[in-house]
């Protein structure tokens, strides 16, 4: 019984560790230098149709809230598999805010923005 509860610790302190850290992005920008990078990409607009065309593994683009992101280095580590590619070139607005998501994917998310959707 002992060994169970003391186990169920380490694994539960173990997720939190997982979940609660924020990962570092190969980028090598700092927040500073990533910030400036936004606001530079924010005039930047894509049509849906274009957005579709980004549609792969190797080039996935999101729309979020008609805000839209590249995510292509982020696929291959999205803790839910090949669920980020069920609407790659699309709208992910649903999917984005479903109860899967721990809160913050929802700073992490802005790492990625390059622009937004035409109107």
């Amino acid at each position: 019984m002992v060994v169970v509860v003391a186990l169920a610790l380490v694994l539960g302190l173990f997720l939190a560790l997982l979940l609660f850290n924020p990962r570092h992005r190969k980028s090598g920008n700092n927040g500073k230098a990533q910030a400036s990078v936004n606001n530079d990409k924010a005039s930047k607009s894509y049509s849906k149709t274009e957005v579709s065309l980004h549609n792969k593994r190797t080039d996935c683009w999101i729309i979020i809230k008609n805000r839209v992101y590249d995510v292509t280095s982020y696929v291959e580590e999205h803790p839910g598999g090949d669920a980020i590619l069920a609407h790659a070139g699309d709208d992910s607005t649903e999917g984005f805010f479903g109860p899967q998501h721990a809160t913050r994917v929802f700073d992490m998310i802005e790492d990625f923005y390059i622009g937004d959707l035409e109107q």
